[in-house]
């Protein structure tokens, strides 16, 4: 059984839109800026952060708050509930309420500023809860289903297409709408600075001159469906075709050095994608820009005998959005294969890696039939997801 992409959704500092997004990535703007907000770091920080004033605007402006049962919403929620509404805006015949749809929310920190007092009166402390936030952007749309969470670290949103895609091939549902979104607050941030993980610029995946990651914050939504019919006419059909996830069970932060999860994970999805390596047109990495991901993956495309295909990360766009990147990622990837275009690595220089690899330097026009995204996370966790268009008879 075939699972097709009926819709797709991208929130980011790039736009409120796939479409937005994919147009500002195609001029290779980026929007990781240096910010300096106490209540985000006590020191200035490379991130991308979607603008409050905007995002509460662009909710009000759909009067979403009064058609919810809630008073309030987080801004994770809305950021949730938005970009959901976009893509059953783009796509009518989409039937959220249906008993044969599911909500599946993809998050590794969840509404984690409400940890923050200030936050106490305004919010009941079990929205923290991930279970708790899917059940609230659940039922703002009025879906019958207990959601699925999967908070995996930064595979999550990778693991979420493929738990959706495994849903809908055995027919458990005919609708899983996958939702990735995490926020920036002082709270992550400091973390990964206790790692002593964040660049002073703009990340630079890949490059011989990377120092650490760009942290950034957005949703990321793509509707998926066993149902060809439900797929837009006038847009070129996309499947999953294969999907796995794997762990090195290596270190609880650190990446294996032999990037051996990471090369399972690939080698198991083109096995069930029924792809050779050299069929593969495109790669989408996880390019975190710290020293031993990069190295790490190199070495898994370089084993998977996939060093010649065309690759390059998105984090140095959208900085790192943890739950959301997989999402936000493999749209892009979506809209790479409809438009015949390769996306440049913005900061990208030289290369500077363990093993040799084909990153992408500039945005190019490319026949892109096919793409495969790789994840990796703390504790070892790795996955991958593989998209084909469907070809026309």
């Amino acid at each position: 059984m075939n699972v097709f992409v009926a819709s797709d959704n991208i929130i980011s500092p790039l736009g409120f839109t796939s479409s937005e997004n994919f147009e500002q990535l195609k001029k290779m703007h980026t929007g990781v800026k240096r910010i300096e907000n106490s209540d985000l770091s006590d020191e200035a920080v490379c991130a991308a952060i979607i603008d409050t004033q905007k995002l509460n605007d662009e909710f009000q402006k759909q009067d979403l708050t009064s058609k919810g049962l809630e008073k309030e919403y987080t801004r994770l929620e809305k950021m949730a509930i938005l970009s959901i509404k976009d893509c059953l805006k783009q796509n009518p015949k989409i039937n959220i309420s249906g008993k044969r749809t599911l909500l599946v929310l993809s998050s590794t920190k969840g509404n984690i500023d409400l940890l923050d007092a200030s936050m106490s009166s305004k919010f009941d402390r079990k929205r923290v809860y991930l279970w708790e936030t899917a059940n609230i952007i659940s039922r703002y749309f009025q879906n019958p289903n207990q959601p699925i969470v999967v908070s995996n670290a930064c595979i999550s949103g990778v693991l979420a297409i493929i738990i959706g895609k495994r849903l809908l091939e055995d027919n458990t549902y005919d609708t899983v709408i996958v939702s990735g979104v995490d926020i920036m607050t002082h709270f992550v941030v400091s973390g990964f600075q206790s790692f002593k993980a964040i660049s002073n610029e703009v990340a630079k995946p890949y490059d011989s001159k990377r120092d650490g990651i760009s942290l950034g914050e957005g949703c990321g939504t793509i509707v998926l469906t066993n149902d060809p019919g439900l797929t837009l006419n006038n847009e070129q059909q996309i499947i999953v075709k294969g999907g796995s996830s794997s762990n090195d069970a290596n270190h609880i932060s650190g990446p294996s050095r032999t990037g051996d999860g990471l090369f399972l994970a690939i080698e198991k999805t083109l096995k069930e994608a029924n792809v050779k390596a050299e069929e593969v047109n495109y790669i989408s990495g996880h390019g975190t820009a710290t020293l031993y991901n990069d190295d790490m993956e190199s070495i898994a495309i370089s084993d998977a005998q996939l060093a010649a295909v065309p690759m390059n990360s998105l984090k140095s766009y959208f900085g790192h959005t943890l739950g959301a990147a997989g999402l936000i990622e493999s749209i892009v990837g979506l809209h790479s294969m409809r438009e015949n275009t390769l996306i440049g690595t913005y900061n990208f220089n030289e290369l500077g890696v363990a093993k040799p690899i084909n990153i992408i330097k500039n945005t190019t026009a490319a026949v892109v039939n096919n793409c495969l995204k790789t994840a990796a996370g703390f504790g070892g966790c790795n996955a991958a997801v593989f998209f084909q268009k469907v070809q026309k008879n």
